[in-house]
């Protein structure tokens, strides 16, 4: 642990989840003072009546659990600060026509940020989190800390941590960075431990049951939104094959729901929210060469890049090559400027870059973030980026 924070206490983040259980377990028995900080973040006029009783009733489960552990637990409110900070935008968002990722926005302004702030405020020195990521802060000198993919491949989340910026992330702790998935929950099932919230954690962890398009109804109705409605589905040649149900309901490379017949399978190629067209075609024209993107967080400087990087501009997806160059031409700050090695497919607006380096020369060394941005700009495979 930074002897910065050697003395303080640790805030444990918990949802009810088996992930943020096992966190606050492994740091007990491993002797470290902490407590538990659990956030109200959805505001409760969002959720329907059995919504509410649930999550009332999670939490009376967790404080239960957090007393048998013999762990202090914190509730905190931050519903109005969610709202404003990742539900507004999420909503915008799509009303805008773009594909949001809200849990990036959520971890570098709320968990990383307002609920870092209040575990400081309770005499915390670190926040801790279930997160599936490697946090190095001895090895980064002074471009640390070194943020690396989980241990376990197929729950990294390091993806979804790469807009928290650097100083943020010293004050982080990830207990389950070396952790498997499947060792989580047998351990959790040998201590008696019941999450009171079982199974996977879901896509967007405030949308209840993954509906985002219920959800999106109700929190645009709530917040004077508007949501676009019904336009064209066309092809790229200008030939219209039908009618969507609203943009906001697609997602980029989406392939059934579209209710068209063709010769060929028709994905979702783009939104274009200026016309309120929804392109579709065969998979051939979802290729992209590349993308631009602002809202950059840099957590490695670009002078220790390599040439060739990996990017990764989907959470499940494997890191593919690139070019990566920095420019300061953006109206909002510097933009990073993507170019692919190869052409990829469903690249979406809104969603979230992530840049990763190797760690050392060694063959199959973990792979380190080196930065992050939103997706602003998707340009063809053939534009010559």
């Amino acid at each position: 642990m930074n002897e910065n924070f050697s003395h303080l206490p640790v805030a444990v983040a918990v949802s009810g989840g088996a992930d943020s259980l096992h966190a606050l377990m492994r740091l007990r028995e491993s002797g470290v003072p902490a407590f538990a900080l659990h956030g109200l973040f959805v505001p409760p006029d969002l959720l329907e009546e059995a919504e509410r009783e649930g999550a009332e009733a999670s939490r009376r489960r967790l404080a239960s659990l957090c007393e048998k552990m013999d762990v202090p637990l914190h509730i905190v409110d931050l519903a109005d600060d969610f709202l404003r900070a990742v539900i507004r935008p999420f909503v915008q968002s799509y009303a805008d026509g773009l594909t949001p990722n809200p849990c990036a926005l959520c971890n570098a302004r709320i968990k990383f940020g307002l609920l870092l702030d209040k575990a400081r405020a309770l005499g915390a020195g670190r926040l801790a989190t279930g997160h599936y990521a490697r946090l190095l802060p001895e090895e980064g000198g002074e471009h640390g800390p070194v943020l690396l993919q989980g241990a376990d491949q197929s729950k990294d989340q390091s993806y979804f941590l790469s807009l928290v910026p650097r100083e943020n992330l010293k004050a982080a702790l990830f207990p389950l960075g070396e952790a498997h998935k499947r060792d989580v929950l047998e351990t959790l099932a040998g201590q008696n431990i019941v999450p009171p919230q079982p199974g996977e954690s879901q896509e967007v962890c405030f949308i209840p049951g993954d509906d985002y398009r219920d959800f999106l109804l109700r929190a645009a109705g709530a917040l004077g939104v508007a949501l676009p409605g019904p336009g064209p589905m066309r092809l790229a040649d200008g030939r219209r094959l039908g009618d969507h149900k609203g943009l906001w309901r697609y997602t980029e490379g989406q392939r059934r729901g579209l209710g068209l017949g063709w010769t060929e399978p028709l994905h979702v190629i783009a939104k274009r929210g200026g016309d309120n067209v929804l392109l579709v075609g065969p998979r051939g024209e979802m290729l992209t060469g590349g993308c631009d993107c602002d809202d950059v967080n840099i957590l490695l400087p670009p002078a220790f890049w390599p040439e060739t990087v990996l990017v990764k501009t989907r959470y499940r997806e494997r890191p593919k090559a690139a070019r990566v160059s920095l420019h300061a031409e953006g109206p909002g700050g510097p933009v990073l400027r993507i170019r692919f090695a190869e052409p990829d497919a469903a690249v979406a607006p809104g969603q979230i870059a992530a840049i990763y380096v190797p760690f050392s020369e060694q063959e199959n060394a973990p792979l380190r973030l080196a930065a992050g941005g939103v997706i602003r700009t998707v340009h063809s495979y053939d534009s010559g980026l």
